[in-house]
């Protein structure tokens, strides 16, 4: 049994994640958490509309789908500490167009957890 735990803030996340475990993720022996965070100054949809989509995306059972509202990176670092996933999924940055590369909540997660952390590619965005 594998215990994971995917941190999002955006739709684009969330469907990234679920494209990657969709080939290991196993419903009937696995559990699976969903942390959205509002962070300040976003729109509070954002994390509303990721859980939606984990919701679609991930089907029966359904996971553990928590919304918290803060800082990411210790909202994102307590629900790891209360869920103690084997692995934590999280998107390359936030999931906004005009967004490239590793973003700082990613980095700052790589350098302070000591457990797997996997990186998702964001799907690819339609850029002038």
């Amino acid at each position: 049994m594998t215990e994971y735990l995917v941190a999002t803030s955006s739709v684009h996340v969330t469907a990234a994640a679920a494209d990657y475990l969709e080939d290991y993720l196993d419903p009937d022996e696995d559990s699976l958490v969903v942390v959205a965070v509002r962070e300040p100054g976003r729109p509070t949809r954002d994390a509303e509309d990721a859980i939606n989509v984990a919701r679609a995306r991930f089907g029966t059972p359904a996971p553990t789908m928590e919304t918290r509202e803060g800082d990411t990176v210790p909202e994102l670092l307590s629900a790891i500490d209360e869920h103690d996933p084997d692995e934590v999924v999280v998107g390359t940055n936030g999931g906004r167009a005009a967004d490239q590369g590793v973003g700082s909540t990613v980095t700052e997660l790589l350098r302070r957890l000591r457990r797997p952390v996997v990186v998702v590619p964001l799907p690819s965005f339609n850029r002038p």
